[in-house]
């Protein structure tokens, strides 16, 4: 059945689950496509439409390599072409006013999607709320500058144009999302990894800052992956210029996506972050989270017991005491002794549960705490978790697979030599948490989920929609959850079977780790 609406472009025309009730419209531009003479340029308006437009299927993914064997897609292939995006409503009425989450994919700025499945907003919807998923431009689509590209911009800058399309979808939503029922003045945003270090950039960015009225974010501040100076980001820039054999912009613009999508295979995360451009990032932003420049609104934030595995720092060694105190040593130089202090390695179990700590505060968890903490010396609200249930089995139709670095799956391991894999995890790896917070248990056939976990899910679902609606997570129902900002001691709730309470205990460790991220 049709879901008819107009918005400021024109008509649509989405679907209606007759057994949800759950309005959905999927592949909507907000922004024009990125191609030609808009490459690498900020997003420019959509041009309106004549008719109806037809919103019953997802558009088409940013470009990208498959780089994640946990990611799978809907998408209508995969295109430069790709800013759209998808909403979720129980009730597109003008005057419903409901709450609306707006939610940014992870992936590492360089993969995901909107429409995967694990981000599906119909099971928050189901309770209440508008949800939203946005692409964005990724890799050297979404993060590459170049002294043209800023010479061209009437800002002076380049580089940044993934988190500018963020910024444009969320003034999209604000001046489109009351024809789907919601309220432009209750805007969450929310993402996991590459997607929370986002909700983090548009907290502080100019930009967006007076767009939002909560952030949740999983696994991931902005410091995890800190924007580079313009200076340094530009000279990367005609670096890979030359590696590509484009002398000037206008080279560059005349390559195909699909070339210089292939000249990006031998780069990684580190290679795609943003840049300090004095427009969308006007300073670098750990230090606008310092100064308490960033959005001030309600924080629901935390991360996984197992964000990484000891493997990430001990390679094939054996997770001995002995090698341990070499890493130590390896990575922290005369200042080991102090790192061993706080995680300590005597025996072969210690070692173990210490460097998955370590690996893990490294990876991400430093840079969550980092922006919690700069949240509440701001004197706003901040509701922080720790997620500690490991995912069941895997199916048995899944075969040989085995799980993969930061979360991942690696299906055929025999097939794939460079392919990381990890050992069984112990606790809630990278990124596990997606399809409980969202309802989306059902829609991952890897693993055979439990009536626990859906206990979980339930609850982790209860406090998103809590939050969004209010604020604050807590509700009929939920074990209450005490505020993070409350009190000397940092408050925090522990997602698992049974859910409980806790104090940090760690804040010496963090303290250790802020001498590496200064900026």
């Amino acid at each position: 059945m049709a879901s008819l609406i107009k918005i400021a472009n024109g008509k649509l025309a989405g679907s209606l689950d007759a057994t949800t009730g759950i309005h959905s419209f999927k592949g909507i531009p907000f922004a024009a496509p990125p191609v030609g003479a808009l490459r690498w340029q900020a997003p420019q308006p959509v041009q309106p439409w004549t008719g109806t437009l037809d919103a019953t299927h997802f558009g088409p993914r940013a470009m990208q390599l498959p780089v994640f064997g946990d990611m799978n897609f809907r998408a209508n292939g995969v295109s430069e072409d790709c800013l759209y995006l998808n909403v979720w409503s129980p009730e597109p009425a003008t005057d419903a006013k409901l709450p609306v989450l707006v939610y940014f994919y992870g992936g590492g700025f360089i993969a995901g999607d909107g429409s995967e499945p694990r981000y599906d907003g119909a099971a928050l919807a189901q309770r209440g709320i508008v949800t939203v998923t946005a692409n964005y431009r990724l890799n050297i689509f979404g993060f590459f500058a170049h002294p043209e590209l800023s010479a061209e911009s009437p800002h002076g800058g380049s580089g940044n144009y993934g988190f500018l399309d963020q910024s444009a979808a969320l003034r999209w939503v604000h001046e489109n999302i009351t024809a789907f029922g919601g309220d432009p003045q209750r805007v969450t945003i929310a993402g996991e990894s590459a997607g929370s270090i986002s909700v983090s950039a548009q907290m502080v960015s100019p930009l967006s800052k007076e767009l939002i009225a909560g952030a949740i974010g999983s696994s991931g501040g902005i410091g995890a992956l800190a924007p580079r100076p313009q200076a340094a980001a530009e000279k990367a820039g005609l670096a890979f210029a030359q590696k590509v054999g484009a002398p000037s912009l206008a080279a560059l613009r005349a390559l195909s996506a699909e070339n210089l999508l292939a000249a990006t295979k031998e780069m990684g995360v580190p290679d795609f972050v943003g840049v300090i451009d004095g427009y969308f990032f006007p300073k670098p932003p750990t230090a606008m989270f310092a100064a308490g420049e960033q959005a001030h609104v309600p924080l629901l934030v935390g991360w996984n017991s197992e964000e990484m595995n000891y493997r990430a720092l001990f390679g094939e060694r054996a997770p001995t005491p002995e090698n341990y105190a070499a890493v130590a040593r390896e990575l922290y130089g005369d200042q080991a002794d102090a790192l061993l202090k706080l995680y300590p390695g005597a025996t072969m179990e210690q070692v173990e549960q210490s460097a998955t700590a370590l690996a893990g505060d490294r990876f991400l968890v430093y840079s969550t705490w980092q922006w919690a903490e700069a949240q509440r010396n701001a004197g706003c609200p901040v509701y922080r978790y720790y997620y500690a249930h490991p995912r069941p089995p895997m199916a048995p139709e899944m075969g040989n697979a085995v799980a993969g670095l930061a979360g991942g799956v690696i299906r055929d391991p025999d097939a794939d030599a460079a392919a990381v894999t990890m050992p069984p995890a112990k606790g809630a790896v990278h990124s596990a948490d997606i399809e409980y917070a969202m309802g989306n248990l059902a829609t991952n056939l890897v693993y055979v989920w439990t009536a626990e976990d859906e206990q979980i899910s339930e609850l982790m679902q209860g406090y998103y929609a809590n939050f969004v609606k209010t604020g604050n997570p807590n509700g009929p129902g939920l074990p209450a959850w005490p505020r993070a900002d409350e009190g000397p001691e940092m408050h925090y709730m522990v997602w698992d079977v049974e859910p409980r309470v806790e104090v940090d205990q760690h804040r010496a460790r963090y303290a250790f780790h802020a001498q590496f991220y200064k900026q």
